[in-house]
């Protein structure tokens, strides 16, 4: 009766994100009253198993006990202060602590609460950037074709996800993407590391042409989340990093997804050996426990806006920046990852799912089956137009958490994950793609 009668109030009082409200009169939400580990349960004793985490941002699984107790400690002393005009210790821990991990290459931080956000604050520092430094003209922004970069008009303007964009299309700065180095577009015979490579010329190509009025190229570095899990080769990073120099212009490396461990190393950009002028993180920053992104840059970016002149600071602010609780949670998930060597254990545990998802990558029915560190993801041949829906509650009647993009069907799981939620994961996606 619970789920029913919390069933009805959400309908009536919450507007659900992403989501056609109508068809909850057919397809009911799933009401959960609390998680544990890799599971999420609903209030009859139904379990899932949250291999998508949460959107993405479930790291060591449900009421982690360590990120819990930093959090309490942390409620005990302060909540929140804002960051104009006053600091903390939380907040000031967690920079440093950003920093060293990027070599202090990247040494100063901007904070907001969610990815779109933080994304606007990036294109936002590069245009005045350009504008401090003499160079308003460089105003225009670049980014790959099938890009995501989030949903606020800023963002939208670099995404090129049409579900998301077309209808604000009046609203938005015109953009440019060029041809993205997702392998699943190469020509046939034609390697991945070719075909990114002969992307990255279409890249050059475009800066060549229009470097003296490009402010910035932003990416999604390794895969490309919305549009489907494309992923491509590193090697694309580095030569875009080298074009970036040749033709002054910044990188903006989105890791709002695939940073903190997601890609197979702490951020992805490592596996092309560069560092971005602005890197954005988010969704694992707090291991999906409360609302923190941030956006990390250089010494030459933000000695650009440091002057007696107000008017040359970065004039953009978000009410709960730096929120202390969500930054003793992010220094909690760091600890994590310290103490437990994740990045080596996560390699471990992607190569038994790699091994036991054989049952998947050779289903009749599954094409392109690939996998990026802790992130999986495969095609369904289907004519069904409603295959997401459908597939999604398939899923749940195998207790599993799964919300495919189109028809492609996609695991993010928390690196908690165990050998034998693993297998129950792979069991539970074949009998769902057997029923639908």
């Amino acid at each position: 009766m619970v789920n029913k009668y919390l069933l009805e109030r959400s309908l009536r009082s919450v507007w659900h994100p992403c989501t056609q409200m109508k068809q909850h009169e057919l397809q009911p939400l799933v009401t959960i009253a609390r998680g544990e580990g890799v599971w999420l349960y609903d209030f009859d004793g139904r379990r899932y198993l949250d291999a998508i985490g949460s959107w993405w941002v479930n790291l060591f699984g449900h009421a982690n006990p360590q990120i819990n107790a930093a959090i309490r400690d942390q409620l005990d002393r302060l909540e929140h202060v804002m960051l104009a005009g006053f600091t903390h210790e939380p907040v000031v821990e967690l920079s440093e602590r950003l920093g060293k991990l990027l070599s202090n290459k990247l040494g100063h931080c901007s904070y907001s609460s969610d990815g779109a956000s933080a994304v606007e604050i990036a294109l936002k520092m590069s245009f005045q950037y350009w504008y401090n430094s003499g160079h308003p003209e460089k105003n225009r922004f670049v980014s790959l074709q099938n890009d995501y970069h989030g949903e606020t008009l800023g963002a939208l303007s670099v995404t090129d996800v049409a579900l998301f964009k077309d209808i604000y299309a009046p609203l938005l700065r015109p953009g440019t993407h060029v041809l993205t180095p997702d392998w699943r577009y190469a020509s046939e015979g034609e390697s991945g590391r070719d075909y990114a490579l002969r992307a990255a010329t279409a890249l050059e190509t475009y800066l060549q042409e229009n470097h003296a009025v490009t402010a910035a190229f932003i990416v999604e570095p390794l895969i490309q989340g919305a549009a489907g899990m494309g992923m491509y080769h590193a090697d694309y990073l580095k030569r875009a990093r080298e074009l970036c120099d040749r033709y002054q212009v910044h990188l903006i490396a989105d890791e709002i997804a695939v940073g903190f461990g997601r890609t197979g190393t702490m951020f992805a950009c490592e596996q092309a050996d560069m560092v971005p002028d602005f890197l954005c993180l988010g969704k694992g920053l707090t291991a999906g426990y409360l609302p923190l992104s941030v956006v990390m840059t250089t010494d030459a970016v933000f000695s650009a806006f440091y002057h007696a002149e107000t008017a040359r600071a970065f004039l953009h602010s978000h009410t709960h920046a730096g929120n202390a609780l969500a930054c003793r949670a992010a220094l909690a998930t760091l600890d994590i990852f310290e103490q437990d060597n994740i990045i080596d254990t996560n390699r471990i545990k992607a190569s038994y799912l790699n091994h036991a998802a054989h049952p998947i990558a050779s289903h009749p029915r599954v094409k392109n089956f690939r996998n990026c560190g802790m992130i999986w993801a495969f095609e369904v041949e289907t004519s069904d137009p409603d295959f997401s829906v459908n597939f999604f509650h398939a899923a749940l009647k195998q207790e599993l958490s799964l919300r495919p993009l189109g028809n492609t069907v996609y695991f993010m799981p928390p690196y908690i994950i165990d050998e034998h939620e693993t297998d129950l994961l792979v069991a539970g996606t074949v009998r769902a793609l057997d029923s639908c």
